[in-house]
């Protein structure tokens, strides 16, 4: 039996049409897939064939295809992910029986355009990033005829993969799939040729814009989540259903099934922006949480729509993965994983962080297709900071939470709030990594342990000090106008360099040469500081240095106990600067960057001084800590009697 319905068959012609039938093409769609997939629930297996057109766009002949095979990256523990993630001190699988690791075998290679020719005895793997002969993420089918620039090459392929107990996001647990990353897909050419990298530990993904026809195949009555939108569902005679998912202008197709799924809708509404019909499907013990799934949803395409530019797509999918299923809080076109507990306290953003982050990557991520090999910063980081911009137009004040017995029970700490400048762009791992990398370095070359403290928290950090420095007005018209140049292509840093340098009219090149370019840190403190009487006068010196190699202008200020106050500005380069006043008033304090403009600076005990004794306000702190130790072996008593 052939593995290619007739039905994908018939799609075929539609396939070969790079603009396809529908609506006025928003991207390039040069890379457009048909899929027809059986998933075997019992024996967590995959049986697969696809048609894909691919059209090369650039202005180089393509003399092969090479093609990612992520679930090989699980295959065994010799892969450069495994050896990856083993550096980086997470868990070996070395445990995981064979039965539950995963594979991706290609069964068949056809070319059909512009001549039929079977390439399935050319296949082979390569490792382009490190050479290791154990990697199998990669593969290579050399062209008898290269495709040249403008020309097409159709290619049909079947393959098989066994879904892997939950492992990067994805995999099987009971009866919960969810399937991401799992159908051999074609890297990025471009013009220095093909951009296919391993699957590393430390970063996500990079492809082209196309249209997807996925036909999947699973047990009747199981519910099915998918990217894009439902066009038909039949029943078969053997207690499965295919449900057929299509979806224009993306550049990934993921997927959930499961007989376990509350489903719920809602919509979106907005003055000046498209309505977007929202899907949740929720696990059965969260279905109360659904109103905060959907209003997180909201928030997002609210706020993310108003200061960068429209979602377009008109409908999303929230899923809410099962326990223990390892899928939460991840990212795919049109669809996403949020990820809540069934004790979820009011106030405290638990499904909502997750929630906004989520839906805030179908931006910088789906609508901006960002080469998250190399820059994942341009994702991560841009979103982490509009989460944190966003939560807190809409849940401040959320407070502190710490989860006790096994991250049950929840305990509210009502007197901590969560700040946006610290807490939202996850200040304190920043502080512990800073040096790990520089953030130009190419993401799947970071530090597996610590490469999301540079890619996440350390552009998070430095994007907030462009608003805090630059006004938010300036800074949200050069991350909407980089929205709006990059949706539906793949923009590079520069392009973003080059639009803030244009937006704020002045050069700004020396701020990234900080923050991106290189791996120094900000600290600036006052070294010294003091006020000693002369005769009638007060004589004041203030030395402020800067301790950290890299540079930023900031603010001193002095106060005097009269009231008086005095602001210098300070270009920050050189290694100390001294201040001296000549006042009738004593000094009283000393600060260096008094309205925390430098969010980067790594150290803020040491940025100011004071000449008035602080005793009571150190005992209150450490009376504080040691109440709160208190209260959690109390808490832990209390459990027990």
């Amino acid at each position: 039996m052939s593995l290619v319905p007739p039905r994908v068959l018939a799609l075929l012609l539609l396939a070969i049409i790079p603009s396809y039938a529908g609506a006025q093409a928003l991207s390039p769609r040069n890379a457009n897939y048909t899929i027809a997939a059986r998933l075997d629930a019992a024996a967590h297996t995959i049986t697969g064939s696809e048609v894909i057109t691919w059209r090369n766009i650039t202005a180089r002949p393509a003399i092969d295809l090479q093609f990612h095979l992520y679930w090989n990256a699980w295959k065994h523990d010799r892969t450069t992910f495994m050896r990856e993630r083993a550096l980086g001190r997470s868990a070996s699988p070395d445990a995981i029986p064979a039965g539950d690791r995963s594979r991706i075998d290609v069964t068949s290679f056809r070319l059909t355009a512009p001549a039929r020719v079977d390439l399935t005895a050319s296949l082979h793997v390569i490792a382009p990033d490190d050479g290791n002969p154990d990697d199998e993420t990669v593969m290579a089918v050399p062209l008898r005829e290269p495709v040249p620039p403008g020309g097409t090459a159709t290619i049909e392929l079947t393959w098989t993969a066994h879904v892997p107990r939950p492992v990067a996001r994805t995999g099987v647990v009971g009866n919960y799939f969810f399937i991401v990353q799992w159908f051999p897909k074609l890297g990025v050419f471009q013009s220095e040729g093909w951009n296919c990298h391993q699957f590393h530990a430390a970063t996500e993904f990079f492809s082209d814009y196309g249209v997807y026809d996925v036909s999947l195949t699973v047990p009747q009555g199981w519910m099915v989540g998918a990217t894009g939108i439902e066009r038909d569902r039949r029943d078969h005679d053997d207690r499965t259903t295919t449900h057929r998912y299509y979806q224009e202008d993306v550049h990934d197709f993921a997927w959930t099934t499961s007989p376990d799924y509350v489903e719920r809708t809602a919509r979106f509404e907005h003055p000046t922006l498209p309505p977007v019909d929202m899907r949740l499907l929720l696990q059965p013990e969260h279905a109360g949480q659904a109103g905060r799934h959907f209003d997180a949803t909201r928030t997002t395409l609210k706020y993310y729509g108003e200061w960068f530019g429209a979602y377009p797509y008109g409908h999303i999918t929230i899923v809410d993965p099962a326990y223990q299923s390892g899928a939460g809080g991840m990212e795919y076109p049109t669809l996403f994983t949020a990820g809540t507990r069934w004790l979820a306290p009011s106030r405290v953003t638990t499904p909502e962080g997750v929630t906004v982050h989520e839906a805030g990557h179908q931006f910088w991520y789906g609508i901006v297709g960002t080469n998250e090999f190399e820059d994942a910063w341009m994702d991560e980081g841009f979103n982490t900071f509009s989460t944190a911009r966003a939560i807190a137009q809409v849940y401040d004040p959320n407070y502190v939470t710490l989860r006790y017995f096994g991250g049950f029970v929840p305990w509210v700490f009502r007197d901590l709030v969560v700040k946006r400048e610290t807490d939202g762009n996850r200040l304190p791992g920043y502080r512990h990594d800073a040096k790990s990398d520089d953030e130009s370095t190419p993401a799947y070359r970071y530090f597996p342990a610590t490469g999301g403290s540079i890619t996440y928290n350390k552009t998070a950090l430095w994007l907030n000090t462009m608003e805090r420095w630059l006004g938010w007005p300036l800074l949200q018209r050069i991350l909407s106008t980089h929205f709006a140049r990059g949706k539906f292509r793949h923009p590079r840093p520069q392009d973003f360099f080059d639009v803030a340098t244009e937006a704020a009219g002045k050069d700004l090149d020396w701020y990234f040469d900080e923050v991106y370019r290189g791996s120094n840190v900000f600290d600036y403190g006052i070294q010294e500081f003091t006020s000693i009487r002369d005769r009638d006068q007060y004589r004041t010196n203030v030395v402020v240095r800067r301790f950290g190699e890299a540079h930023f202008p900031v603010d001193v200020l002095v106060t005097f106990r009269n009231g008086e106050q005095v602001t210098e500005q300070w270009d920050g380069r050189e290694r100390w600067k001294l201040y001296t006043y000549e006042r009738a008033a004593q000094a009283l304090s000393a600060e260096v960057d008094p309205g925390r403009v430098l969010l980067l600076d790594v150290n803020i005990t040491n940025n100011s001084s004071t000449l008035e004794p602080r005793g009571r306000t150190a005992a209150t702190k450490w009376a504080t800590k040691w109440m709160i130790w208190l209260q959690d072996c109390l808490l832990s008593w209390a459990f027990f009697v």
